[in-house]
């Protein structure tokens, strides 16, 4: 069994020389001792040097306006000056088939005059950035042309770069659909170069088939509208590789043509254009609509299942202020002073109307 110890209080004298050694000690540290930790923390403190209070706030600028100038890239608001031959104009297919000259002379002056004042729209092509240039054109295709026409002309440091702004496609809808609605906005094109774009979208598979391609690329047009482009995109689809005036097709003929397509009549109309070269718009037309003629009179009407046969109504004008379609719908005019009035009755409806006073207001608004 251990032996137990016994306790007893410190005295007086012993309590005296405990407190003196006690105070001993913090008064050497008190003079000039430290602890480790707060040795090495004095040291680095000592090491560093502040910088002063304006190069502070210099630098806290400069990374705010770095913020900035990623977030404006980002988001297509930043202007970059590319060297033409960096932009790749043919990295998809364009809508429009044909430039004017005069238009594009008419730019070019524009430009040297004033400077080009509207920006092209490109995209990073990234992997396939070797290949005809770093940048896809999405839209300004002919200010990139009269940039380059000029450089070539003049050869000035002016001319030797485009301004441009740098877009992500899939944000716009589509590369495709950004390039549309720019010249719908800035040149109306042709009846026949809308519906040859949704041909060629769904050609390259960007679109399952041509109707997804007219509803995706116009998608602000209304339904007649699309209705039409595919009319359209049905002549470029069974005669586009024959037709050497596709442009000038009026929209009244283009229908019928397409009637006729979907009547049975492309090995007819392919037969008429592969007869003999044509040399003018008017010319091919005429082969055309003599195949077309012929197609529209073969269509007769369903017979009526019996009793009194029904009286035809009159087409054209049936009156000096009267006019009747084939499809029974009229229309009457009506003066009050100097403002002119149409009423349309029949069988119309919202749409069909809103495309007609489109197509009014594009006739009204042609420069004479």
């Amino acid at each position: 069994m251990a032996k137990r110890r016994k306790i007893t209080a410190p005295s007086a004298e012993d309590l005296s020389r405990i407190e003196e050694e006690f105070r001993g000690e913090t008064s050497n540290r008190a003079a000039g001792a430290m602890a480790p930790i707060a040795q090495v923390a004095r040291e680095a403190a000592d090491a560093a040097e502040p910088l002063p209070a304006g190069l502070r706030a210099e630098q806290a600028r400069d990374k705010a306006d770095a913020t900035r100038l990623r977030e404006a890239e980002a988001g297509g608001l930043l202007l970059l000056d590319l060297p033409t031959d960096a932009v790749d104009a043919d990295v998809m297919v364009r809508d429009r088939t044909m430039l004017d000259h005069e238009e594009l002379e008419e730019l070019k002056r524009s430009i040297l005059v004033h400077g080009m004042r509207l920006p092209i729209e490109v995209f990073d092509k990234g992997e396939t950035a070797g290949q005809g240039g770093r940048f896809g054109l999405i839209s300004g295709y002919r200010r990139l042309r009269a940039v380059r026409e000029l450089h070539s002309q003049y050869s000035t440091p002016e001319t030797a770069t485009i301004r441009a702004i740098l877009r992500d496609p899939e944000q716009l809808g589509g590369a495709m659909v950004a390039m549309v609605e720019e010249n719908e906005i800035r040149s109306q094109l042709s009846h026949f170069e809308r519906g040859r774009i949704a041909v060629v979208a769904a050609e390259r598979g960007v679109y399952a088939t041509v109707e997804e391609a007219v509803n995706n690329l116009f998608t602000t047009a209304s339904k007649a509208k699309r209705s039409k482009i595919r009319s359209f995109a049905l002549i470029c689809e069974d005669l586009g590789d024959l037709l050497s005036y596709a442009e000038a097709l009026k929209e009244r003929d283009g229908l019928r043509l397409a009637a006729a397509l979907r009547n049975g009549a492309d090995r007819a109309l392919r037969d008429a254009l592969e007869a003999q070269p044509v040399h003018s718009a008017a010319e091919e037309w005429s082969r055309l609509e003599s195949v077309v003629e012929r197609y529209e009179a073969d269509v007769k009407p369903a017979h009526a299942r019996g009793g009194r046969p029904r009286k035809t109504p009159q087409v054209g004008w049936t009156g000096p202020d009267e006019l009747r379609l084939s499809n029974g719908i009229t229309i009457r005019h009506a003066q009050d002073g100097n403002d002119h009035m149409l009423r349309l009755s029949g069988r119309i409806d919202s749409e069909l109307v809103a495309s007609a006073m489109q197509e009014l207001a594009r006739l009204l608004d042609r420069p004479k």
